[in-house]
C-alpha cells in the first residue's frame, strides 16, 4: 500500500485556454480516403509526411490498412502535447491561485505551511514537504464542493487567468499545429480523446471549446465523490480523497476503463506518456505514435531529459528505437501559438 501511495502523491503534480478558439471540420468522404488534411503550421518534413501518409492509409477503403471509422480512436496527452506546461503545470497554477483566494477565509493560514509560505509567494519552501504537501494542496482547493460548483471556479478561472511569462490567457497557450492535427483526424473519421495526468473535471469545462473535445471524451485523474440530497436537489460531491491517477502505467488503464478500444494514434510528450504509446503501438495493424519534442527556447521552451516539469527521458530513448516520430519543435512548427504572427 506504501509503495501505491506514494506513486499516487507522486503524481498529484501532473494534476497541479478566454480567447474564442474555432476548431473547423471539414467533412470526409470516408469512401474516397482521406478528407481535407492541409496542416498549414507544419513545416514540410518527416513528421509532416508520417502524419498525412498514415492517415491516407488507414482511410483508403480498400487498401491494405484501411480502419474502419469506429476503430479510428486517437488519443492526446495534454500538459505539454495540446498547450504548454512550463514554468509549471497550469493545473498547479490553478491551485495557488485557489489558495490566494481563499486565504481571506482562513487566517490561520497566515503562520500555517505550507499556505503561509506560497501566501508569501515562496513556491519553493512550500513545496519542500513534497508528495504530502502536494496532497493536501489538491484537497484544499479541489474537494469539498459539488461537481457544478468546481466546474463554475474552473470556467472562471480559465476565463481570466494568464501565463505568467506571456500574460497570455492559458486558453490562448494551446499549439496551433496540434489544433490543426486534431481537426484533420476528425475529419477523416478519427474520435480524438485528451488522456492527461491532469483532473479530468480541471479539463472538461473548457475542452470542447478549446480543442473540440467533448466532455465524454476527456479522460484524467480524478478525486471521489459521492451522492447526497442537499435541501432536497440532487447534487454530487467531491470528497478529498484520490480516486484514479491517470499517469505512467495508470493511462492505459484510463482508456480501457473510459474509452474501451485500445487506440491507433497516440501523441503525447514526456515519460508519463511512455505506456500509452506503448500499450497503443501493441496493436495489431496500422498504429502511429509521436512525441513532441521541445525544441524552442525562443517561441516557447527547450527541455526534455532533465526537466522536474514535462521530462522527456526514457521516451526519447524508446521513440528513437522504435521508429515513432518525434516532433522537432524549432524545426517541424512554423507556429506554436495561435497568436503568433505567419
Amino acid at each position: 500500500m506504501k509503495k501505491v501511495r506514494n506513486r499516487i502523491m507522486g503524481c498529484l503534480l501532473l494534476i497541479c485556454v478566454s480567447a474564442a478558439f474555432t476548431v473547423t471540420v471539414h467533412a470526409a468522404d470516408l469512401s474516397t480516403g482521406m478528407g481535407a488534411c492541409t496542416l498549414p503550421s507544419w513545416n514540410d518534413g518527416p513528421a509532416k509526411k508520417s502524419i498525412t501518409a498514415f492517415i491516407a492509409k488507414v482511410t483508403k477503403e480498400g487498401g491494405p490498412d484501411f480502419v474502419t471509422p469506429s476503430e479510428r480512436i486517437a488519443v492526446f496527452d495534454n500538459d505539454g502535447t495540446l498547450w504548454a506546461e512550463q514554468p509549471m503545470y497550469f493545473q498547479f497554477l490553478f491551485v495557488l491561485d485557489r489558495i490566494r483566494e481563499l486565504a481571506p477565509g482562513h487566517p490561520e493560514w497566515k503562520t500555517q505551511e505550507p499556505f503561509a509560505s506560497l501566501l508569501r509567494g515562496d513556491v519553493k519552501s512550500a513545496l519542500a514537504g513534497g508528495e504530502r504537501t502536494l496532497g493536501q494542496l489538491l484537497m484544499v482547493t479541489h474537494a469539498g464542493m459539488t461537481s457544478e460548483e468546481f466546474e463554475k471556479t474552473v470556467s472562471d478561472w480559465i476565463a481570466t487567468a494568464k501565463h505568467p511569462k506571456t500574460g497570455r490567457l492559458y486558453t490562448e497557450m494551446v499549439y496551433q499545429p496540434m489544433i490543426e492535427l486534431l481537426s484533420c483526424l476528425r475529419a477523416n473519421g478519427f474520435k480524438t480523446f485528451i488522456v492527461s495526468g491532469g483532473g479530468i473535471e480541471f479539463m472538461r469545462p473548457w475542452s470542447e471549446r478549446v480543442y473540440g473535445i467533448p466532455p465524454e471524451q476527456v479522460v484524467g485523474s480524478s478525486i471521489k465523490t459521492k451522492f447526497e440530497l442537499r435541501d432536497g436537489r440532487p447534487v454530487l460531491v467531491r470528497l478529498p480523497e484520490i480516486n484514479f491517477v491517470d499517469d505512467g502505467p495508470g493511462k492505459p488503464v484510463g482508456i480501457q476503463t473510459h474509452i474501451g478500444r485500445r487506440p491507433i494514434a497516440a501523441f503525447g510528450n514526456s515519460d508519463g506518456d511512455l505506456q500509452m504509446l506503448q500499450w497503443t503501438a501493441a496493436g495489431t495493424g496500422p498504429r502511429f505514435c509521436l512525441y513532441v519534442h521541445h525544441t524552442d527556447p525562443v517561441r516557447e521552451w527547450a527541455y526534455d531529459r532533465g526537466s522536474a516539469v514535462g521530462r522527456l527521458d526514457k521516451g526519447l530513448d524508446e521513440a528513437r528505437v522504435r521508429g515513432w516520430v518525434v516532433v522537432d519543435m524549432k524545426a517541424d512548427w512554423k507556429r506554436i501559438f495561435p497568436f503568433e504572427k505567419e
